[in-house]
């Protein structure tokens, strides 16, 4: 048996931009489908993201939706990370400094005690990832 776990990040009015932006960092395919798609009547809806994904061939997963104005929401503080790992530093590396762009880095890209390459950063729609390559072993 196998089993897939993808992030869904919930955003107000900014799911798209954020899919966007992932799909620049990470590649890959980018699938919206908008309220105003699904017929919704409510004009500030109708280009908000009813669903989203971005899925990249190396088997990068996000899926992300803008919250309707009828439901209550907050981003919290820290609520959840999004963690990236690979075997690969230069992997790791490249996605970075494009995640970096923008971004308030929490914890630099470097060696940590349980990590070859370790860093945290929140980029520029709230959300918090955690990159680092997998130890050997």
């Amino acid at each position: 048996m196998s089993i897939d776990v993808t992030p869904h990040l919930n955003f107000r009015g900014r799911a798209r931009a954020a899919l966007e932006h992932y799909r620049s960092v990470f590649g890959g395919e980018l699938v919206i489908a908008t309220y105003g798609d699904l017929g919704s009547q409510d004009p500030a809806e109708a280009d908000q993201v009813v669903f989203g994904q971005v899925i990249s061939p190396d088997g990068f997963r996000v899926m992300a939706y803008d919250v309707p104005a009828a439901r209550p929401w907050s981003a919290g503080d820290d609520p959840f990370f999004v963690s990236v790992r690979s075997a690969d530093p230069a992997e790791i590396t490249e996605r970075w400094e494009r995640l970096a762009e923008g971004a308030t880095v929490v914890q630099p890209l470097g060696p940590a005690a349980w990590a070859p390459l370790y860093g945290m950063l929140t980029d520029p729609f709230g959300v918090t990832w955690v990159l680092d390559v997998a130890p050997a072993g």
